[in-house]
């Protein structure tokens, strides 16, 4: 069973006081559009959220998915994958990583990748390529890897299991900058909401 995790803890420190998972896109906030789309594929979706964010939690509920509360998110990207693996659902024998910032990703995308893992090596991770610059996310883990993921820790995500993953490390092309596209500032908001009206 591939889980589907999203990474939803960050503190939006550059976002200048917004939050920037509760910005408005197509009538949604950004945090419910992207759980929509995962929960679209038909998998479980778990939501990693720190303790202090109840608009988030909000929506999170009335996306009914499944919240899961990282008491150390401020120790990083890595503390909010470590909790959210070790709360995996039981059967869960694989996940797929991404952050929920990304409003290009689609349903489309994250069942390509769904369909890719089905047909890849058990041991195989498989990354999102986009069109533009290196692999994004999403980022497929197999069951292998869980120990490795419950341990990490800091801003630097999941690379270090990657980087010493023994088996196969797959690329899952995706159309455009969808595997890479990130909203982390308001100048980087501007940028999207002109881009998506003209």
């Amino acid at each position: 069973m591939l889980t589907i995790l999203i990474l939803a803890a960050g503190a939006s420190s550059r976002m200048q006081g917004r939050d920037k998972l509760t910005l408005p896109i197509d009538g949604l906030p950004m945090l419910a559009r992207i759980i929509q789309r995962a929960q679209a594929t038909r998998g479980p979706v778990l939501v990693a959220l720190r303790p202090d964010t109840p608009a988030r939690a909000a929506i999170v509920a009335e996306c009914n998915a499944a919240p899961i509360t990282v008491r150390d998110a401020d120790n990083g990207m890595g503390a909010s994958i470590a909790a959210a693996t070790a709360a995996r659902p039981k059967g869960t024998t694989a996940l797929m990583i991404l952050p929920a910032d990304m409003p290009n990703l689609t349903t489309n995308d994250l069942v390509k990748m769904k369909d890719a893992w089905a047909n890849a090596p058990r041991d195989a991770i498989l990354r999102a390529l986009s069109s533009v610059g290196p692999p994004g996310h999403p980022v497929i883990f197999p069951a292998t890897c869980f120990d490795a993921l419950e341990q990490l820790n800091g801003d630097r995500g999941a690379q270090s299991v990657i980087a010493a993953h023994d088996g196969p490390v797959l690329t899952v092309p995706l159309p455009r900058d969808n595997a890479v596209l990130d909203i982390d500032t308001p100048a980087d908001w501007a940028a999207y909401k002109n881009k998506c009206t003209t």
